[in-house]
C-alpha cells in the first residue's frame, strides 16, 4: 500500500516539513496557510487517496514551496487536469511567481501563453528559442493561413503543409489552419498566430514522422 496515500492532506504537510527540518511550531502554522492558499483548507482532514488529481497536484505544489524557494521547478504539472484545474493552477503559478523563479517543462502551450514572462524552447537538445513570452509568436506573423478545402483534398494538403488543427464545414467543406512560410492555397487568409502554432512550426517535422508522413 502507498503510506502517503493514507496521510491527511495536514498530516503530509506536517511530515514533509519534519523532512525539510522546519520547526514542528513554525510547521503547523505554513502548512495551514499554504493549504489555504491552494483551496485545499476544507479537505485538509482527509486522506490523499480520496483526492482528485487536481486536488494532489495543488497538494504537491504547497509541499514543494514549505520552506519558501527562491526558485520552482515544475515538470509537466498539468498532465491529465480537466480544463477547470488546469485554469486554476495556472492562477496558482502566476501567484507563486510574484516572488519566485518558476520554471515550468510542459508540451501544453497554452498553459504557459499567459502567465510566463520568458519561453525556451529546446529541440533536440539545443536552445532554439529565448524570448520574452508577450514576443514570442511575432515571427509567426504571415504564416499562419485559414484554408477552405473539399473534404477529399484534406489528406493531401497534410501531407504537403503543416496543418495545426481542422473544422469541418457544414457541407463538404473543411476548414484547415495551415503554417505556412508561403500561402499554400489560393484563396488562404492570414491569422493572428499562437504560441502553439509557434511550437508545431518548429517541430512539424517531428510531427510529420510521428504520424507516419514522408
Amino acid at each position: 500500500m502507498d503510506i502517503i496515500s493514507d496521510f491527511t492532506a495536514e498530516d503530509f504537510m506536517l511530515y514533509v516539513a519534519a523532512l525539510k527540518g522546519i520547526p514542528p511550531q513554525k510547521a503547523r502554522g505554513r502548512s495551514k496557510e499554504l493549504l489555504a492558499l491552494v483551496g485545499l483548507t476544507e479537505v485538509s482532514a482527509k486522506k490523499i487517496r480520496t483526492f482528485s488529481g487536481g486536488m494532489k497536484q495543488r497538494l504537491g505544489i504547497a509541499q514543494a514551496v514549505l520552506n519558501d524557494p527562491r526558485i520552482l521547478v515544475l515538470d509537466e504539472p498539468t498532465a491529465g487536469l480537466d480544463p477547470k484545474e488546469r485554469v486554476h493552477f495556472r492562477k496558482l503559478i502566476a501567484n507563486f511567481s510574484k516572488d519566485k523563479i518558476v520554471i515550468l517543462s510542459t508540451h501544453l502551450v497554452s498553459d504557459i501563453e499567459y502567465i510566463s514572462d520568458t519561453v525556451l524552447m529546446i529541440k533536440d537538445g539545443k536552445l532554439i528559442i529565448n524570448r520574452p513570452a508577450d514576443h514570442i509568436a511575432h515571427e509567426m506573423v504571415g504564416k499562419v493561413w485559414r484554408c477552405v478545402v473539399q473534404k477529399e483534398k484534406t489528406e493531401e494538403v497534410s501531407r504537403l503543409f503543416c496543418v495545426a488543427n481542422l473544422h469541418h464545414g457544414d457541407d463538404n467543406t473543411v476548414i484547415l489552419r495551415v503554417l505556412s512560410d508561403e500561402i499554400p492555397l489560393e484563396g488562404a487568409v492570414n491569422e493572428a498566430p499562437t504560441l502553439e502554432d509557434l511550437y508545431l512550426y518548429h517541430f512539424q517535422n517531428d510531427i510529420a514522422e510521428y504520424r507516419g508522413i514522408k
